[in-house]
């Protein structure tokens, strides 16, 4: 191995709705590799996701899920800064959790540090590997799938997340770091030739099987020094609870920031809607039939990248909170949208995450077996939404690289919830810890 590749690490691949590849661009096509490439690292066996018992109480489970809601909206306010006036979609879920991971793999000095940017001051790093296996104990729906199959019915799962590490051939993951990432991440390992075409189509392979084919195609190229990549993918989709009438559906005009343009305005109207209304806002969540949902969040000065800007964890809180029954009308347009390549470094920097120090080599030792100095040297996100009268479907793909209060009083006459100016949505499923964790959020500057 030449001095340059001792002096790199890992790429580190996500799903979920948005990723694109770090040290490389994102293209459109469907890749194809040659699976004998792919050899599975080691045969360990994982122990069982953690069930959280109903009316147990585990404040770091709870504290750490509420911080990977708080790092999502500090992510995606960076995010709506650079989007500007355009559509943007992301997965913050999918960045949050292989950064989580790699606490397990970062020394001492730079540890807490980490911590502080996921927003999980105070969490040791056993309690969280232990709030994120409940968390994905949860949003994988596994205490459905026990019953469905104990009682022999169907069961359906709107939301997967996979994890996995591929590993060059010519270093050794840090076993350690290997069963953990397996225990609490169901994350997979793998092992590939960086210096080959190969690697990339395993990667992107592994994108679009885990995203239904909506990401077919992450990285391009790896740099030749690269000695691993880790990867998660997200994709969900499900139907309403209460289904759009398509016969409804009707053109009229949504105010852009780039000037009036048309839109298909879905129709829902009668009572018992949750609605949510301040001096900022009007909210109003939309169920799945699996539960969850999505959060449709319009700011009443049509300033969609400022309400994200400002958004916090407590503050949605408060808007669930603060959400009663009430009697109205929504027109929602049908949106679709797909994020390009966003590059993640600076923003993830300035968010405080220490992993990208070359001089300092915070993954040294922890990620890969030796004293080969480790750092992140780049980070990307691709993600896509699509929502009309039957559901959602949202996938997402993030790519890092490393080198060698008081709820607001109900309604009491009918609203009218018109989003035919800039909105914001925030698609969300339910923990027992941290109740409504987000996977996706975006604005719609224009359907």
């Amino acid at each position: 191995m030449n001095a340059s590749k001792l002096k790199r690490i890992a790429s580190f691949a996500l799903a979920g709705i948005y990723s694109c590849a770090a040290l490389t661009g994102c293209a459109p096509g469907r890749a194809q590799h040659n699976a004998s490439s792919v050899v599975t690292v080691a045969a360990l066996e994982a122990k069982a996701l953690q069930a959280p018992t109903y009316g147990e109480e585990n404040s770091a489970a709870t504290a750490a899920a509420h911080g990977a809601n708080e790092f999502a909206f500090r992510l995606g306010a960076a995010l709506a800064e650079e989007a500007g006036a355009e559509n943007f979609v992301c997965s913050p879920y999918s960045v949050w959790l292989p950064l989580a991971a790699l606490v397990n793999a970062t020394d001492d000095q730079n540890r807490q540090a980490l911590l502080e940017a996921l927003c999980a001051v105070g969490i040791s790093t056993e309690d969280l590997n232990s709030a994120i296996s409940r968390m994905l104990y949860d949003l994988t729906r596994q205490r459905e799938k026990e019953w469905a199959q104990e009682y022999d019915q169907t069961y359906h799962n709107p939301l997967t997340i996979a994890n996995a590490i591929f590993v060059d051939q010519n270093v050794t993951l840090n076993p350690t770091f290997a069963q953990t990432f397996l225990d609490y991440y169901r994350g997979n390992m793998l092992q590939v030739n960086f210096t080959s075409q190969d690697a990339v189509d395993a990667v992107n392979q592994w994108a679009s099987e885990h995203t239904n084919g909506l990401i077919p195609q992450i990285v391009q190229q790896f740099d030749p020094d690269t000695v691993a990549a880790i990867a998660n993918a997200i994709y969900f989709s499900d139907r309403w609870n209460w289904e759009f009438d398509p016969q409804r559906t009707a053109e009229d005009i949504f105010h852009s920031p780039s000037g009036d343009t048309t839109a298909f305005y879905m129709l829902r109207q009668g009572d018992g809607l949750s609605y949510y209304e301040d001096n900022q806002v009007q909210a109003m969540p939309l169920s799945f039939t699996t539960g969850g949902g999505l959060y449709i969040i319009l700011p009443k000065d049509g300033d969609a990248a400022g309400l994200l800007s400002s958004m916090t964890n407590q503050y949605f809180e408060e808007i669930q909170a603060g959400s009663n029954s009430a009697t109205g009308k929504l027109l929602l347009p049908r949106f679709s949208i797909e994020s390009g390549a966003m590059q993640l470094k600076n923003i993830l920097l300035a968010l405080g995450v220490p992993l990208f120090n070359d001089e300092m080599a915070p993954l040294t030792g922890g990620l890969i077996e030796g004293d080969i100095p480790v750092w992140l040297s780049s980070a990307a996100h691709k993600a896509l939404i699509e929502v009309d009268e039957r559901g959602t479907t949202a996938a997402a793909v993030t790519v890092m690289a490393a080198n060698a209060g008081s709820a607001a009083p109900g309604p009491t006459q009918p609203f009218e919830m018109i989003c035919n100016r800039p909105f914001v949505f925030v698609l969300y499923a339910h923990t027992y810890d941290g109740g409504n964790q987000v996977l996706f959020t975006g604005m719609v500057n224009q359907p």
